[in-house]
């Protein structure tokens, strides 16, 4: 017994451990690192993370990534004048916030797992006020979805070489400008994880979904408990059961 339990508990941690969860996947990596661990060719792939940028949101205040923190992020692109696509697309953002938000049993007017981000294509007539009128008729709650606004080049750089999604200046004419309907999902990494199409209710069920797992998600850099020591918790426990066995042993015998 003092064997059997400790090698059987050895294998179902290491079991647990290397259990694969069906998790979304990454998209964009920067290079892959080939190197040798133990003799062993490992190749790990560098994974495209999103940098920090420098907008204002519909409250006129100056926010970035940096101050969103450890958190899930939604983002998508619209603009204020937008005939078509627009206002379903925050329609179906709100649903998915309220969706989640009730399903989670937090206060529905917050969630402190994830945020949305909306950036405007048409930055240089989508001023605070307008952003301000946009957020009040769909009732969007700032503290965790911002409405944003910048300066042209950087927003269309964001999207274009950063998100890798399209967008086409429309020279001021409200119907030709061009933005995807796209909703991004990003991870706590800054990490790409998924483009889910915002008027699809289908793929928007699959996002409500992806959202929740990467809530649950384990940053990939921070070491587990048990890491690396499995074999040292299996002596150990094998020479505690050992030693309780042998000392069951003695006290037995004494009483004999």
């Amino acid at each position: 017994m003092a064997l059997i339990v400790p090698v059987g508990a050895y294998f179902v941690m290491k079991g647990l451990s290397t259990q694969a969860v069906q998790m979304p996947r990454h998209y964009i990596y920067d290079s892959v690192r080939t190197t040798t661990v133990k003799g062993k060719l490992q190749v790990d792939t560098v994974w495209h993370r999103l940098p920090n940028f420098s907008f204002t949101n519909q409250l006129g205040q100056t926010v970035g990534l940096d101050d969103i923190g450890d958190k899930v992020i939604v983002a998508d692109f619209f603009f204020t004048r937008c005939p078509t696509i627009c206002p379903a697309m925050t329609v179906h953002m709100k649903k998915l916030q309220t969706g989640i938000t009730n399903a989670k049993r937090v206060n529905p007017d917050k969630a402190d797992f994830v945020h949305y981000l909306s950036f405007s294509v048409d930055p240089e007539r989508d001023s605070v006020p307008e952003l301000k009128k946009w957020a009040d008729r769909f009732g969007i709650n700032p503290d965790n979805w911002w409405l944003l606004t910048g300066p042209k080049k950087e927003i269309y750089d964001y999207s274009i070489n950063q998100m890798k999604l399209g967008a086409i200046d429309g020279q001021g004419v409200d119907t030709s400008f061009y933005h995807t309907d796209y909703m991004v999902l990003i991870d706590r990494a800054r990490n790409i994880r998924g483009y889910y199409h915002g008027l699809d209710t289908l793929a928007l069920q699959k996002l409500s979904s992806d959202i929740v797992l990467l809530s649950l998600e384990k940053d990939p850099r921070r070491k587990k408990f048990w890491e690396g020591k499995l074999e040292l918790y299996a002596v150990v426990f094998g020479l505690a059961i050992l030693g309780l066995t042998l000392l069951f042993y003695f006290l037995k015998k004494e009483k004999v």
